[in-house]
């Protein structure tokens, strides 16, 4: 009975450490998050590799005084409203479920389409978030630590 039992309580335990490295692993968000949307098969730039937590906590810590990013300034509504009250583990959909259409739309294609329409593109929606935001953080800061050019985040 004593070897039945100790068995049981082992098998119980492995159990129990699988069932909260799932939690746990349902309530963190990656260091970096590969953005490799599979819509993109014929993309031409460098895949972004998302630094989340530099964006997240470190920014945060280095430059207190002009860099005051929420995770609603990413994560925003149907109506492009800062989601409020996110905290990691948080479901949030990946900005292709939203913004469909795998494709940049510049120069004569976009011409004549409001800000709307052009935010249903996932690569339009992509820099106006980022790029907006690092210009920002420059014209704050004084300074052009945010990289703003292609090269600068797609790399090769």
């Amino acid at each position: 009975m004593g070897k039945k039992h100790l068995l049981i309580s082992g098998i119980i335990g492995i159990a129990c450490m699988f069932f909260a490295a799932g939690i746990y692993a349902a309530t963190t968000v990656p260091d970096v998050i590969k953005l490799d949307t599979k819509a993109y098969a014929k993309h031409t730039k460098g895949r972004i590799n998302f630094k989340h937590q530099r964006h997240q906590k470190d920014y945060k810590k280095k430059y207190p005084e002009y860099y005051k990013v929420s995770c609603g300034e990413c994560h925003h509504d149907q109506n492009h409203k800062p989601r409020k009250n996110l905290k990691a583990g948080d479901k949030v959909k990946k900005c292709i479920q939203c913004h469909k259409k795998p494709a940049y739309i510049k120069g004569k294609k976009a011409k004549g389409l409001s800000q709307k329409q052009k935010l249903k593109y996932h690569a339009n929606a992509l820099h106006e978030n980022c790029k907006g935001c690092h210009k920002k953080v420059n014209k704050k800061s004084g300074k052009k630590t945010s990289p703003t050019t292609c090269k600068a985040c797609h790399g090769k």
